[in-house]
């Protein structure tokens, strides 16, 4: 297998709604608050759901990588429950290997709500479920062994059994790659992440705004320069800046893609680095890398959710 994805699986619940939703509801636009099961059955209850999916920010990347023909396999933590059912059977349809033996939980499947703005922004409200309960138990370590790279989600850091499982796959793994996932979510866990971007982790997926706040940068040029100082290959996605990679100590840029009819930024970043990831099993250049990554998420933005 060329890439074992870890992460939170999570069924995506789409809907279009209007700003003043979010201030309705004190929801900030563009972030992922976490909800219980009461909050979130409240919040879907005056709205038309769109779609529903099988996400989650990793599985979105990892089932990406499994439409351009290569080798990948996810776990992610469900319940024996009808939503579960609906996301094993999401993926498999999509030929990625599901690597989690489904069994009746206390705790339902995990469902995240993306409410996608007239603007096309999505702002989502999660309810983990089982999802973040997955522990290092629930890991195979031959089937990390078995895997070129690992791609890992920061999502699932929080102390307790998901950082075990984390652990025990940076362990056990040949290569591991890491999505910073969010701004609070850096902000949540700051000290580990700087700690696993330094000497844990080989490639480092985030946005602008993320590497900001997990250095304190006060300008770009000092995360550059932090970027080079790792030896590590961090990639950077800017927006309509496009996306930028350091990897040992070399940048290398990409331009964003022009007058682009953007729908809905659900996975964008999921897609582009399922096209970057792509693009080093399959032994491409840093620069068609991220044309690649561009490329996908280039395509996503233009439809409603996070599959092509």
């Amino acid at each position: 297998m060329k890439i074992l994805g870890i992460g939170n699986a999570i069924v995506d619940v789409l809907c279009k709604v209007p700003d003043d939703f979010l201030i309705k509801n004190s929801l900030i636009k563009s972030t992922m608050k976490l909800v219980d099961e009461v909050e979130f059955k409240k919040l879907l209850s005056s709205l038309k759901i769109e779609e529903t999916i099988s996400g989650g920010s990793i599985a979105n990347s990892i089932v990406g990588l499994a439409q351009m023909g290569n080798n990948v396999g996810f776990l992610g933590k469900i319940n024996d429950d009808e939503l579960g059912q609906k996301y094993e059977e999401g993926l498999k349809k999509e030929n990625v290997k599901y690597l989690y033996n489904k069994k009746k939980e206390p705790i339902s499947t995990g469902s995240c709500l993306i409410l996608i703005t007239p603007d096309s922004e999505r702002t989502m409200c999660t309810f983990l479920g089982t999802a973040g309960k997955i522990s290092d138990q629930d890991l195979k370590e031959g089937d990390v062994k078995n895997s070129d790279m690992v791609f890992l989600e920061g999502y699932l850091w929080d102390e307790g059994e998901p950082k075990k499982a984390f652990e025990k796959a940076i362990k056990n793994s040949k290569k591991t790659a890491m999505s910073l996932s969010d701004l609070f979510c850096v902000e949540r866990h700051k000290p580990s992440f700087l700690e696993l971007v330094k000497n844990s982790l080989d490639i480092i997926f985030a946005n602008e705004q993320e590497i900001t706040s997990l250095i304190d940068a006060k300008s770009f040029e000092e995360v550059i320069l932090f970027s080079k100082q790792v030896k590590k290959n961090i990639i950077i996605t800017r927006g309509e800046k496009g996306a930028i990679s350091i990897s040992n100590g070399e940048l290398v840029e990409c331009g964003a893609q022009k007058n682009l009819n953007i729908k809905d930024l659900t996975g964008a970043g999921d897609l582009f680095a399922a096209g970057y990831l792509h693009g080093i099993i399959n032994n491409l250049s840093i620069k068609e890398c991220l044309i690649k990554g561009t490329e996908l998420s280039s395509k996503i933005i233009q439809k409603i959710g996070a599959r092509i």
